[in-house]
């Protein structure tokens, strides 16, 4: 019995070390980029992003939670608009801040996770005329810490948190090309 029980606290280790061995090797920051071609001006696009009122018509994570509960505060939209934001385990609890709005082209925020993880981040929003339409991106881009890489080893952030930007870009496209 004793021999069972060394074998698998040998490979119980072994599968801890192995763990701990990929994470140190994930880089010390992290990006997420997704981008859609909208048949609308960034004039209209970019209301919707810059007033965190309006997330609440297009942004996926607003709707995962029906209890959700917001705050707002600071400007009433663009640079120094504040959305808080307190919820159940799909989204946690957190903060945005607009640092910068750059009408119509670009707003890059503060992105501050409480619960379930401790993350500080920047979301960046990007508006380019591109014949027609717009070409929109989305970029969410921070520090790594070593527990943020060791959650790595086992779920693709990327693909995690893509799909939700993927989901709020179509919306974004479908609220501006009505």
């Amino acid at each position: 019995m004793l021999e069972v029980i060394a074998v698998i606290a040998v490979i119980l280790a072994i599968a801890i070390a192995v763990v701990l061995i990929l994470a140190a090797t994930k880089p010390d920051r992290f990006s997420v980029r997704r981008e859609i071609r909208v048949q609308a001006p960034a004039e209209k696009i970019f209301p919707l992003i810059n007033d965190f009122h309006r997330w609440v018509d297009w942004s996926p994570y607003e709707h995962k939670d029906p209890a959700l509960k917001r705050s707002y505060s600071g400007a009433e939209s663009g640079k120094g608009a504040v959305y808080g934001w307190d919820g159940n385990k799909n989204v946690g609890s957190g903060r945005m801040e607009i640092l910068e709005s750059t009408v119509p082209s670009k707003i890059v925020i503060q992105l501050d996770f409480f619960k379930p993880f401790e993350g500080h981040n920047t979301a960046e929003f990007t508006m380019l005329p591109q014949g027609d339409g717009t070409h929109v991106t989305w970029l969410m881009h921070g520090p790594a810490p070593f527990m943020n890489k060791v959650m790595q080893v086992v779920m693709n952030l990327d693909r995690m948190i893509g799909k939700d930007f993927e989901a709020g870009l179509v919306n974004l496209k479908n609220a501006t090309e009505k």
